[in-house]
């Protein structure tokens, strides 16, 4: 079998048009959005870890400040309503959604700082062992927090932008047109503040 110079220049050509399209962006679409949502991912985790640590935390505080019972009942609403408040990855590009998710999370830091505020008129709570270490707990899960809300707050500018830019944009239009701009997460400054937890 003879190979012709049609046949090597048509391999030549498959082969440059696939490094072509491997280094011109086609893949950065789907790449940046599924880096966005596993970063939601890492988001939710960290909120859950918080609403599981709530329920201890609660119950500590209660077996030494029972007359606090407005602010121990104003956590478990908060926790309750944070946990009903779902988004899967699908709902990332409605910003009603993540508003929603947004409100009830604030909701429930506002009650944790008053309950943590609380715990400071009681020196024997402050001392116990169980919540030295329910509170150390719940600092560093304020911090993962933190860390995963900005890693998905980057994750999303870097999916938008691929989605306006050039060369994203033409593949946007091309093959990715049901690919919509994901929601940001933004929080008040406010609710940016991990709670005071120095029990000193």
């Amino acid at each position: 079998m003879t190979i012709s110079f049609s046949m090597i220049r048509g391999v030549f050509a498959a082969i440059l048009l696939g490094l072509t399209v491997s280094a011109c962006g086609y893949n950065t679409i789907p790449t940046a959005e599924e880096q966005a949502k596993a970063k939601w991912a890492d988001v939710q985790n960290n909120y859950q870890r918080r609403a599981d640590l709530i329920p201890n935390l609660v119950a500590t505080v209660q077996g030494y400040a029972k007359q606090e019972k407005d602010v121990l009942t104003s956590v478990v609403e908060a926790r309750a309503k944070a946990t009903q408040i779902r988004i899967d990855a699908s709902q990332l590009s409605d910003p009603e959604k993540l508003k929603q998710f947004q409100d009830a999370q604030s909701q429930l830091s506002g009650a944790l700082g008053r309950l943590l505020a609380v715990s400071e008129n009681y020196p024997e709570l402050k001392s116990n062992q169980n919540f030295l270490a329910l509170q150390s707990q719940l600092e560093g899960t304020e911090n993962r927090i933190a860390v995963a809300r900005r890693d998905y707050i980057q994750a999303v500018q870097q999916y938008n932008t691929e989605l306006k830019t050039f060369p994203g944009r033409i593949w946007a239009m091309l093959l990715y047109s049901s690919y919509k701009e994901m929601a940001q997460f933004t929080v008040d400054e406010k609710t940016m503040t991990v709670p005071t937890v120095n029990f000193n």
